[in-house]
């Protein structure tokens, strides 16, 4: 072999480490990127809640804390959120502790409800709860009421827990649950 020919040679081996060097953290990107995709959307469970939601929430005067173990929420296709948590309202009037159970944000808009029945909940943090007559409320910070919509009693859920947030048949349907009662929500378009 040449001189020459050992040269180039060289300068081509040269190259292409360069170039696999460049490359490796691109595909590594990808890779990651397409990780990302594959988790971002359906249910939260609480496990993945301790990075999202604050261990304490403003509402009606006060500070409250959350129940990180009782806690769920939904990831959307695009990266955004629906979160809630059940909230130690041991400090509030047993007139706020019968309507306020948990918070609930969102970045996205809501159809809470079924039906023509349904309301939309705009984007931001608010008290929620499950009261008389199979209702569900959401409250704004000072506790003002801005969606009464229908709830129902799942009689067939075989564990209910203090809050959970199911997939349901329809897809971009979930039941939000406190127990066996829950309400359906959906991104709203």
């Amino acid at each position: 072999m040449s001189k020459k020919e050992a040269t180039r040679r060289m300068a081509l081996a040269g190259i292409l480490g360069i170039g696999a060097g460049l490359l490796t953290p691109c595909l590594a990107q990808q890779q990651q990127g397409s990780a990302a995709k594959a988790q971002t959307a359906g249910v939260l469970k609480p496990a993945d809640m301790s990075s999202l939601m604050p261990e304490q929430v403003f509402f009606r005067g006060q500070s409250a804390t959350l129940q990180m173990r009782n806690s769920g929420g939904v990831r959307y296709a695009d990266g955004t959120f629906t979160l809630m948590a059940l909230v130690d309202t041991s400090g509030y009037s047993s007139g706020i502790q019968q309507r306020y159970q948990a918070y609930l944000i969102t970045e996205v808009p809501l159809q809470l409800g079924d039906g023509t029945a349904s309301r939309t909940l705009v984007p931001g943090a608010y008290g929620v709860g499950f009261i008389q007559n199979d209702r569900f409320v959401a409250m704004d910070l000072g506790a003002h009421e801005v969606v009464n919509v229908g709830s129902h009693h799942d009689a067939e859920l075989r564990r209910p827990m203090p809050l959970q947030v199911l997939d349901t048949p329809a897809a971009g349907s979930y039941r939000f649950y406190e127990g066996r009662s829950f309400v359906t929500l959906r991104r709203a378009p």
